[in-house]
């Protein structure tokens, strides 16, 4: 516990100084949503995952990812920063709601890196929105129910606030206030409940080169995550050690001390410079 409190600590420190400097909103689609941009160099979209923020996701590795790339950080629909709409979450919107921040942003096309619920957003952009895209990076993610375990889905029938990281409310509450906070855990827990599966014919239609990654205990089973590459055109895969975003060092499985966040640095840079 305390390996994790002093990461969080260093990322608020980190998220409070960026978005002094670079935080910015636009409105898109009847929402203000947030981004920040860091970087400079090809354009490098990040999806925070469910119940995040910019931060508790990608705090550890997005000063290494500005290094090399143009990074566009964005908070979706009622996370973090960003508003929300009288509307259910759902990752279509979410999709939509990216497309036109980078419309707005003169953005024509751009290298895609979603985590988890971002994944879920990045694989339909990658579907509905494929001229938007170069490349895809989809980080501990799944297209059919059947791709996690089935105590995950039960844990929908009776959902508990106080199975949410902590860390995850406490970031959030720096931002926003607790009834915004219960918004947030709700719509995403009902869009969950709701998880409809991708066919196999969706994910053949992604032709971006796309790299599909997990960690070996992680949510998504590895069967699943050898399935999903092989349905794709350009598909290529990564196991690394770690849970559900620990090898690069999400927030709730944050250890300073770690190396892996650099190595997968490596390993994404590697898949992104490559020429398809």
């Amino acid at each position: 516990m305390k390996t994790i409190s002093s990461i969080f600590i260093n990322v608020v420190i980190i998220s409070a100084t960026a978005q002094a400097q670079v935080g910015k909103y636009a409105n898109v689609n009847g929402i203000k949503m947030y981004y920040e941009i860091h970087g400079s160099g090809t354009p490098l979209v990040l999806l925070h995952g469910g119940g995040s923020t910019i931060y508790t996701t990608f705090g550890r590795i997005l000063p290494a990812l500005a290094k090399t790339h143009k990074v566009i950080a964005i908070e979706l629909q009622a996370h973090g920063h960003t508003g929300d709409r009288k509307a259910p979450e759902t990752f279509a919107q979410d999709a939509a709601d990216v497309v036109e921040l980078l419309k707005q942003l003169n953005v024509p096309k751009a290298d895609i890196f979603g985590f988890s619920n971002g994944g879920h957003t990045a694989l339909e952009i990658g579907i509905r929105y494929p001229q938007k895209v170069n490349k895809l990076v989809i980080a501990s993610a799944f297209y059919k129910r059947s791709g996690v375990p089935a105590w995950f889905w039960k844990g929908f029938d009776n959902p508990k606030f106080s199975d949410m990281p902590q860390i995850y409310k406490d970031e959030y509450l720096k931002i926003n206030n607790q009834a915004a906070l219960m918004n947030m855990f709700n719509k995403d827990v009902q869009r969950m409940k709701n998880f409809k599966d991708w066919t196999d014919e969706d994910i053949k239609s992604i032709k971006a080169p796309t790299l599909i990654v997990i960690g070996d205990q992680d949510l998504p089973l590895p069967e699943h995550a050898i399935a999903m590459s092989r349905l794709l055109s350009h598909g290529r895969l990564a196991i690394l050690p770690g849970r559900h975003g620990e090898y690069f060092g999400e927030a709730v499985f944050a250890n300073k001390r770690s190396k892996k966040p650099e190595a997968f640095v490596d390993i994404l840079n590697d898949f992104l410079d490559t020429q398809a």
